[in-house]
C-alpha cells in the first residue's frame, strides 16, 4: 500500500518522538571526527562516546595505528592506502593493538598521564583490563568481579579474530544435512554441522597459523578447549547476521520462491557489515532456504566501505545463489533515487543491525524518514539491538511512531561472542543482535482493518 502522501514520510512530527538517550556500547575502533558522508554516523557517535569517557584515548589509538588524523583512519576502513600505515611484523601489530587498551579502568588515566612511580598493570585473571595502582584495582573490584570471566573470553577472541581476517579460519559451508525448519537456534545448528565443524576446528587448532599467532602475541598459548571455544564464538559472530536475516524471512513468511529472486535491504550498514566482507559470507542464508530462487542482499548506509561491491542490478538471479552488493548513502534517498525509479529491486524484507537511533537526537532525525517510509509502505522490517535496555528504548520509539510491532524478543541466532565496551571495560559486555524487533505497517491501519472486519462480520 502506498503512503497517504510522500511528504508524510519525510516530515518530522513536532512532538511524536522524544528519543530515549542511552549511551551506546562502543564495540569498534573509533572513526574520523570529520565525515564526508551524507548523514550522521553511528561510528562517529562511537568515537565521541569514546573520547568523552577516556579523554585522549582516540589520539592514542591513532598514534598506535601509525595514523596522523581521523581522515586517515576512514581511508583505511574504506580499503584505501595511507602512507605510513602498517606494521613491520605481526609482533609489532599485536603489541600496538594491546597498547590501545592500556588505560586505568577505574580512573581512566592514560600512560602519558602517569607519574614515574606508577605503571599500568593488567588484571591477572582476565588479562584484559589495566589499573594504575592497587587502590584503583580494589575500588573497581566490585564491578570488575561481575565481568572478569567474560572479559577473559574477550581477550582471547580479540586475538583469535586475526585468523578470520587472514582466511586461516574458513567457516564450514554447504547444504544443510537436515530439514531447515528444525534449526531454530545455535544448539540445533552446531548439532547439524557437528561432523564438518569438528574437522574444521581440528585443522585450525593444529595448523601453522595458530602456532604463529600465539608466537606473535607474546603470551602463553591457552589450552585447546579455550581456543576451540573461541573459534565457536567467532563462528557465531560471523554467521549471526545472515542467519538473523533468515529468521526475519522465516518469521515474516517471506516467499523466497519468487520468480527472479527475493531482495533484502540491510539499512544503516557500516564498515562492520562491509569491510573485509567476502562474497560467500552470506551463503549460509541460502542453505537455510533450500530451493530458493535467488537472494539479493543490498547493504545501504553512510558508512558502507568504499571498496564494497557497488553492483545493485535488478537482473534476475540464478536459483540457489546469494548476491551481495552495497550503496553508500541514506536509505530514504536510496529509495527515491533507485527503488522508485526501478533501478533497484523493491525489498521483500528490510533489516537494520544495531541502528542506534535511540541513542542520539541527531541520529534519530536522520533515521526518521526511513522509519516512516518503512511503516507507510508496509515493508516487513527486522531490527536488532545489543541489550534489553536498548530493546526497551527502541520499542518505545517505534510505538510512538505507530508502527505495528509483530514480534520482539531474544534472538536465537545472536552472536555468542562478548563485546567489551571499549571506553568502559568494567561495564557488562554486550552481544551483537542479542534482541530483535519486527514490525509491519501502521498500528492505526491494523486497528482500522480489525474494526472493518468486525463491522463486516456483523453485517
Amino acid at each position: 500500500m502506498a503512503p497517504r502522501s510522500r511528504k508524510r514520510r519525510h516530515k518530522k512530527p513536532s512532538s511524536l518522538v522524544t528519543p530515549v538517550v542511552v549511551t551506546p556500547p562502543t564495540v569498534a575502533t573509533p572513526v574520523p571526527q570529520t565525515l564526508s558522508e551524507p548523514g550522521p554516523s553511528i561510528d562517529a557517535l562511537g568515537f565521541f562516546s569514546l573520547e568523552n569517557n577516556v579523554p585522549g584515548l582516540s589520539q592514542l589509538i591513532l598514534q598506535k595505528l601509525n595514523m596522523k588524523s581521523y581522515e586517515e583512519y576512514k581511508l583505511v576502513v574504506d580499503g584505501r592506502s595511507v602512507p605510513g600505515f602498517g606494521f613491520r611484523c605481526p609482533q609489532e601489530m599485536f603489541q600496538k593493538m594491546e597498547d590501545t587498551f592500556r588505560f586505568c579502568a577505574h580512573c581512566r588515566a592514560l600512560p602519558s598521564g602517569l607519574s614515574d612511580s606508577r605503571v599500568l598493570r593488567q588484571c591477572k585473571r582476565c588479562r584484559n583490563v589495566y589499573y594504575c595502582s592497587p587502590e584503583c584495582q580494589r575500588s573497581a573490584w566490585p564491578a570488575h568481579r561481575k565481568v572478569c570471566q567474560e572479559l577473559r573470553l574477550v581477550a582471547v577472541d580479540r586475538l583469535m579474530e586475526w585468523l578470520l581476517v587472514t582466511g586461516d579460519f574458513v567457516l564450514p559451508s554447504g547444504p544443510w544435512p537436515c530439514v531447515a525448519e528444525v534449526v531454530q537456534g545455535w544448539d540445533a545448528w552446531f548439532s547439524m554441522r557437528r561432523l564438518q565443524l569438528d574437522a574444521t576446528l581440528d585443522a585450525v587448532l593444529g595448523g601453522h597459523a595458530m602456532t604463529s599467532l600465539w608466537a606473535s602475541v607474546g603470551r602463553p598459548r591457552p589450552d585447546p578447549d579455550v581456543l576451540e571455544g573461541s573459534l565457536k564464538r567467532l563462528l557465531t559472530d560471523a554467521l549471526s547476521r545472515p542467519l538473523t536475516v533468515g529468521l526475519g524471512l522465516r518469521s515474516l513468511r517471506i516467499d523466497v520462491g519468487k520468480i527472479g529472486g527475493s531482495t533484502v535491504h540491510v539499512v544503516g550498514a557500516s564498515h562492520v557489515e562491509t569491510f573485509l566482507t567476502r562474497p560467500g559470507d552470506y551463503n549460509e542464508l541460502g542453505y537455510m532456504f533450500p530451493g530458493h530462487l535467488g537472494l539479493r542482499v543490498i547493504m545501504v548506509g553512510v558508512d558502507v566501505a568504499a571498496g564494497f561491491s557497488r553492483s545493485t542490478s535488478t537482473s534476475p538471479l540464478e536459483p540457489g545463489t546469494v548476491k551481495l552488493s552495497g550503496h553508500r548513502g541514506l536509505y530514504h534517498d536510496f529509495w527515491e533515487e533507485q527503488v522508485e525509479t526501478g533501478q533497484v529491486a523493491h525489498p521483500d524484507l528490510v533489516v537494520a543491525f544495531h541502528p542506534g537511533f535511540h541513542a542520539s537526537p541527531d541520529l534519530m532525525e536522520s533515521w526518521l524518514p526511513t522509519l516512516l517510509l518503512l511503516r507507510d509502505y508496509e515493508i516487513p522490517t527486522l531490527i536488532t539491538v545489543y541489550s534489553h535496555q536498548e530493546l526497551t528504548a527502541t520499542l518505545k520509539i517505534l510505538v510512538d511512531l505507530d508502527t505495528h510491532i509483530t514480534a520482539y524478543g531474544a534472538n536465537p541466532f545472536a552472536s555468542l561472542k562478548p563485546e567489551q565496551v571499549y571506553s568502559n571495560p568494567n561495564k557488562q559486555p554486550v552481544y551483537c543482535s542479542a534482541y530483535y524487533i519486527m514490525f509491519l505497517g501502521n498500528s492505526c491501519q491494523v486497528d482500522r482493518r480489525q474494526l472493518e472486519e468486525k463491522v463486516d462480520s456483523r453485517v
